[in-house]
């Protein structure tokens, strides 16, 4: 196999002070590309380091049929980024932007990226397992890679995971996975049955300092299975969970936990919209989730009284608001939802146009849910999907996404001012 040097790079960022007062305008300079310009780029993802720096990484072919994790560090708050760097032992990685590769930094600097790999099977042609390598001198060196569940035997797919920072320093992990339990799970304050027989589990583990993660614990019961699940450690402490719960056989709609133990245990969930949306099928998108100083906000998508994406907020994480749509286009999906220092709340998703192409979108919301104003991040000749964002700075917001051209995909970035 050819070698490929990683160090070749042909992209030089000019503009690295350059600001916009309005996000929605058209014809600006950039956005710009961070990935190679040779092999296909997706999965970008949004992370700060231990210094609060943005971390942009994103899943990158090297070869044919050899994927590996790339990220890059920004030290002027999301305007210019570092040479990239790539994962060295992230190997058989499966692209996969709703499965996205993540990164986290822990408060002493340690790294870990958790990847998913293909694990088919005679059951499931589709299943796959999560993996993860740490890093304990600032990504010189990666740990071989270990299987995220324990219980290596037995857990045969594990996908659409995700992380957070816990109070004790310790990084706690979500997952679903194809290991169910023998019985029903009645869920929140309408106590509705949550069918066994499709769906998956949601298992949650945390690390053992440097031992990486050495238990687990089934907390949820049943999710969609092909749903992206999102953890949040809020400022006080407390751990929130959202996912796409399976309720009455077939009702796919958003729920909400919360742990006030490290995730040792989780409350029943509650969903946070009774949206009853009957689906037999998984739609692939999950919901979005962040906190304020007034509380909590959601985004998500559903086709269940309305269509598009919606938003709600909670202020006691038990009585939610009443949804308000974001997008009615039946085909907004994979919102992501952020919270400035201030407050301000921004909103990226992205929705087919007329000319066939996907936009990003983005709104923006008060610190207590107000809606402010909507638009176009991309223009319409572009097609853009997946999008991540990260708050930067007091005003700006940085946003990621996999831009599409003919057959090849990559990884560009944007800045954008939110205003006052």
């Amino acid at each position: 196999m050819k070698k490929i040097s990683f160090l070749l790079f042909i992209f030089l960022f000019a503009a690295s002070a350059y600001r916009c007062p309005d996000f929605f305008s058209e014809g600006e300079r950039g956005p710009f590309p961070i990935s190679l310009p040779d092999g296909d780029a997706s999965g970008a993802y949004l992370t700060i380091d231990n210094n609060t720096n943005p971390v942009l990484s994103w899943v990158q072919q090297v070869s044919p049929n050899n994927y590996r994790m790339f990220y890059a560090v920004s030290f002027d708050g999301g305007h210019t980024f570092e040479k990239p760097k790539w994962i060295t032992t992230s190997k058989g990685i499966y692209p996969h932007d709703e499965n996205l590769s993540k990164l986290i930094y822990r408060k002493n600097g340690d790294m870990i990226a958790i990847f998913a790999v293909s694990n088919p099977s005679k059951e499931n042609k589709f299943a796959g397992l999560l993996y993860y390598t740490q890093s304990f001198d600032n990504g010189l060196v990666w740990t071989e890679p270990k299987q995220l569940s324990p219980a290596k035997s037995e857990s045969n797919d594990e996908r659409y995971f995700d992380m957070t920072l816990l109070p004790d320093g310790e990084v706690g992990v979500v997952w679903l996975d194809s290991r169910k339990p023998g019985k029903a799970m009645t869920s929140g304050h309408d106590h509705e049955r949550m069918d066994m027989m499709e769906g998956s589990s949601i298992y949650f583990s945390k690390t053992d300092h440097r031992n990486g993660f050495i238990e687990e614990s089934r907390i949820a019961e049943s999710s969609c299975q092909c749903c992206c699940t999102k953890l949040l450690t809020d400022e006080s402490g407390e751990l929130h969970l959202t996912y796409r719960a399976i309720l009455n056989d077939s009702i796919r709609d958003m729920v909400h936990s919360v742990s006030t133990d490290n995730g040792k245990t989780f409350s029943k969930p509650d969903r946070i919209s009774a949206d009853n949306w009957v689906i037999r099928g998984c739609p692939h998108t999950g919901p979005a989730m962040t906190g304020n100083q007034s509380g909590l906000h959601f985004a998500w998508y559903t086709m269940g009284t309305g269509k598009g994406i919606f938003y709600c907020n909670t202020t006691d994480d038990k009585n939610f608001s009443p949804k308000e749509s974001i997008s009615a286009s039946a085909s907004a999906k994979h919102p992501q939802i952020i919270s400035n220092k201030k407050g301000k709340l921004a909103i990226v998703w992205d929705e087919l146009n007329e000319e066939g192409n996907s936009r990003i979108g983005i709104q923006t919301r008060d610190m207590n849910g107000k809606l402010l104003k909507t638009g176009f991040l991309t223009p319409k000749t572009v097609n853009a999907t997946f999008p991540v964002a990260l708050p930067s700075g007091p005003n700006g917001i940085l946003v990621a996404y996999t831009k599409k051209t003919g057959d090849k995909n990559q990884v560009f970035y944007d800045w954008k001012s939110l205003g006052e």
